[in-house]
């Protein structure tokens, strides 16, 4: 179960159907599948303007897993999601209801397809509930 906290999510995705020519690889196996070679995306996490600290950002790269400590969990969720961060299974958590805003970014390619997402979390915890593995940059 997932409770709420203080405020709305928001919002934001894209990805495109585009497919790109270049050199065949291998793709490299991950739990879950078979990690698609070239897939590499941007992530960056960033607290709400009142909290300390800055952004924290990483390449996640999946051929082979590396980035960050969890890279080969959150390949294997991207993979199995065919690297559509909102189709990351939703663990259930209970979330304590304090309003703390972070807002996480994936902002790459996997695939071949271009990826954007932007989302804004009431807190760390429903951050990680909804995305799983991927933004564990502090991991």
């Amino acid at each position: 179960m997932l409770l709420a906290a203080a405020g709305a999510t928001t919002a934001t995705a894209t990805t495109a159907g585009a497919t790109t020519a270049g050199p065949a690889t291998a793709p490299t196996p991950v739990a879950g599948g078979l990690a698609p070679a070239g897939s590499r995306l941007e992530l960056t996490v960033t607290p709400g303007a009142d909290r300390s600290g800055g952004p924290r950002e990483t390449l996640l790269l999946c051929d082979p897993p590396q980035g960050h400590a969890r890279a080969a969990e959150a390949c294997a969720q991207l993979t199995a999601a065919h690297g559509d961060v909102r189709a990351v299974p939703h663990r259930d958590a209970v979330c304590p209801l304090v309003y703390a805003p972070v807002a996480a970014r994936a902002h790459g390619r996997w695939d071949g397809r271009p990826v954007d997402y932007r989302e804004t979390f009431a807190n760390r915890c429903e951050l990680e509930a909804a995305t799983g593995a991927v933004f564990a940059l502090d991991d």
